[in-house]
């Protein structure tokens, strides 16, 4: 599948991060830990070149957790400083600020020379739309400062969050870069609800992730829908369809209906938990 979306909010999004850079210590990439490389926007490097860089591996709870780890070491071993965090329910929140300040201990140490002192770090949030960064920036100040929704597109401006004495965070809106080079990216972004639905074929999204949770994680689908694993991907969306009841007029099955419901499963965690990626051996 072909799978390209960049809306032209994303490019006026996209200047107004590169006008605000100046005003940032340190950029923290919000990913999440089902596809931490496709979720990586490329142009960010370019962004917050020459700016202190932490990695937030989101929504931990849905990934994974041996192919996760294999993610910290992975990031580790390229010198990037990264967190593993489920923002919903908070867990390794209480790690980000220490992290925060121990990526910019360079920038604190030159404050305090010049007799500065306890300045806040400002930070610049970032990443690709539906990542969970309102309900992070929401759990990381404890309290409610943005709108928070499960679909691409919610934050449409940017606005500063004073999170304690020593952190303020600049929130920004999720953007994607103009074009997939590997189609394999875009799959995996229309699978996690960074792409609009509205522009996907569902169908033939969702008879791909069959296929790959057939070869990765075999006996999940036969397990949450009674079905056969054996059958080829569009006949297994047809029985899922027939056991949901997903019918239209005259009892034929209502397979984009089907497709729809396996797709929000995999999204929410009811199939389990599913790693779309990991680092090569």
């Amino acid at each position: 599948m072909n799978i390209q979306w960049y809306p032209g909010h994303m490019t006026k999004a996209k200047r107004m991060m590169q006008e605000d850079i100046k005003l940032i210590d340190i950029v923290i990439e919000l990913l999440d830990a089902r596809v931490p490389l496709s979720s990586r926007n490329p142009d960010i490097d370019t962004l917050a070149n020459n700016k202190f860089r932490l990695v937030l591996l989101n929504k931990c709870d849905l990934a994974d957790d041996r192919i996760t780890t294999k993610w910290e070491t992975y990031f580790k071993e390229k010198g990037i400083m990264t967190v593993t965090i489920n923002a919903r329910n908070g867990q390794g929140m209480k790690a980000i600020t220490t992290k925060v300040q121990e990526a910019c201990k360079e920038k604190i140490e030159r404050d305090r020379k010049r007799g500065i002192m306890n300045r806040p770090i400002r930070a610049m949030i970032v990443g690709i739309p539906n990542v969970g960064k309102s309900t992070f920036i929401n759990s990381f100040a404890k309290k409610a400062c943005t709108k928070v929704g499960n679909k691409p597109g919610v934050t449409k401006g940017k606005q500063w969050i004073k999170i304690n004495k020593n952190v303020e965070l600049l929130d920004t809106p999720g953007i994607l870069w103009p074009k997939f080079e590997d189609d394999t990216v875009g799959e995996h972004l229309a699978y996690i609800g960074s792409i609009n639905d509205e522009i996907l074929q569902k169908t033939e999204l969702c008879c791909n992730l069959i296929g790959f949770l057939k070869e990765h994680y075999s006996g999940l689908l036969e397990q949450r829908y009674q079905i056969s694993e054996q059958e080829d991907n569009a006949e297994i969306l047809r029985m899922i369809a027939k056991n949901r009841g997903c019918l239209l007029k005259g009892n034929e099955l209502n397979e984009e209906k089907a497709a729809g419901i396996v797709l929000e499963e995999f999204r929410n965690g009811k199939l389990g938990r599913i790693s779309l990626e990991q680092p090569a051996e």
